[in-house]
């Protein structure tokens, strides 16, 4: 049988509100309002005789009635379906159902490449009350599939803000579902396992919808780093930059060293990071050939993050062992499980995977413990790494998977979580500097 959650706490939470107050509270002039829609009702009553109180007359924004409060539905394969309210656009997209439990960010969670082909759940119980920013882009667009939340704020204040998340996400033709119980979706996928989903916007029939999320393809197998990477070669210039006036950030270093960045899917945050340590970056897409790479001479090639399972990549893991011993080189996220495949390792499925922005992992080097950024569904399998070449760097420690290795006698290393942390600490910044005395030995 079909598991149905619909939104009854958010009806009944709206019941008990009086409309002459709300309409006291918003200053709205009586003359405009005849009557006001709460949930999925509409309540008539009657304008106020006397004026306003207070001179100013505040206005509710003009939003789409009809659009924000359609239902959208959330289909999983296993039969569960979850009902909520429309928020974004009225479409309906598919993919791998996934959670991220970062408390900021949502912005850079959208624009994440490695988010290709996945519906998000955020689990901090209010997303889009700080809008958008361009300057908080990871990258040109939106890669989400559809946004799951248990509540979507149609008001947002930031002064950095020039655009609401809505309007955000709707321009990219992504449906948001929220007024969902969010903490029941997840604890379902934490026991059951991420599965595959379908989010509409548009479709109300639950069995249709599930029998469309049981179509559509496993992650597993699945090759999205050759979709989402860039088709032509360019150059990245720009560094960090401060986010408000009071924030203080080192000096950027003077561009000392040619970094060739292979484009798996990667985030311009760390394009910036790599420019403020000194490097001048060229990126390169996913399927460049490893004699085109160093025909570029770089000082040192960095492995990006990037979607979908390492495995099916074989031209360009057959590249990556090809660069190993010419040249320093610094992977992470996908970038790291392709060089675990390059140096003869395996990779497996994780059961719901790291994301989120407070992972601890220990550094076997330091004894230090890192908090740290994550957003990965597959791990490299650290007993499957040769230890006569391989040495183990960073174990998570929430459930001792593989975190980080570096080759014994060539000078690779990387790490599966995001040391470039948009969102995230900024305990792992150092792996950056690392990346430049490496380059530096070698040189």
């Amino acid at each position: 049988m079909t598991a149905v959650h619909k939104r009854t706490q958010f009806l009944s939470a709206r019941k008990t509100l009086h409309p002459e107050h709300l309409k006291a509270l918003v200053r709205i002039p009586p003359s405009e309002i005849n009557w006001l829609r709460l949930g999925s009702f509409s309540v008539p009553f009657q304008p106020l005789s006397r004026p306003p109180t207070h001179p100013v007359q505040w206005k509710l924004p003009q939003i789409q009635e009809d659009l924000l409060l359609d239902s959208a539905i959330l289909a999983l394969e296993d039969g569960t379906v979850f009902e909520g309210r429309s928020f974004g656009a009225p479409a309906e997209r598919a993919g791998e159902v996934v959670f991220n439990t970062a408390l900021t960010g949502y912005q850079e969670i959208f624009t994440d490449p490695s988010y290709s082909g996945q519906i998000v759940i955020l689990t901090n119980p209010q997303i889009g009350n700080y809008g958008t920013s361009s300057a908080d882009n990871e990258a040109s667009r939106p890669y989400i599939e559809g946004l799951v939340v248990r509540e979507f704020s149609s008001i947002a204040s930031n002064w950095r803000s020039d655009e609401g998340a809505r309007g955000f996400l709707s321009n990219s033709s992504i449906p948001v579902v929220s007024d969902l119980d969010t903490r029941a979706l997840v604890r379902h996928l934490r026991s059951r396992g991420v599965m595959r989903g379908v989010l509409s916007a548009i479709e109300k029939n639950h069995a249709k919808l599930v029998e469309k999320a049981r179509a559509i393809p496993s992650m597993t197998g699945l090759d999205l780093a050759s979709r989402v990477t860039t088709p032509n070669s360019y150059t990245w210039t720009r560094s960090i930059e401060p986010c408000s006036p009071s924030e203080v950030l080192t000096p950027s270093s003077e561009p000392r060293f040619n970094v060739v960045a292979y484009d798996f899917g990667i985030k311009r945050n760390i394009l910036r990071r790599l420019v403020h340590v000194g490097c001048n970056v060229t990126v390169v897409p996913a399927l460049t050939s490893a004699e085109d790479v160093l025909a570029l001479k770089p000082d040192g090639v960095f492995l990006s993050n990037g979607p979908g399972d390492p495995e099916p990549l074989h031209d360009q893991i057959a590249n990556i062992r090809k660069l190993i011993g010419k040249t320093p080189i610094f992977g992470i996220c996908l970038g790291h499980q392709i060089l675990g495949l390059a140096l003869g390792g395996k990779t497996f499925k994780l059961k719901f995977g790291h994301r989120g922005a407070n992972h601890p992992v220990m550094n076997r080097l330091t004894g230090r413990i890192e908090i740290t950024s994550h957003n990965h569904g597959f791990a490299v399998d650290a007993d499957s790494l040769a230890a006569s070449d391989v040495e183990i760097t960073h174990m998570n420690l929430n459930d001792q998977t593989l975190e980080g290795f570096r080759h014994r006698r060539e000078p690779v290393f990387c790490v599966q979580y995001h040391p470039e942390a948009a969102p995230g600490p900024h305990d792992s910044h150092y792996l950056f500097d690392d990346f430049v005395h490496l380059m530096a030995d070698h040189k």
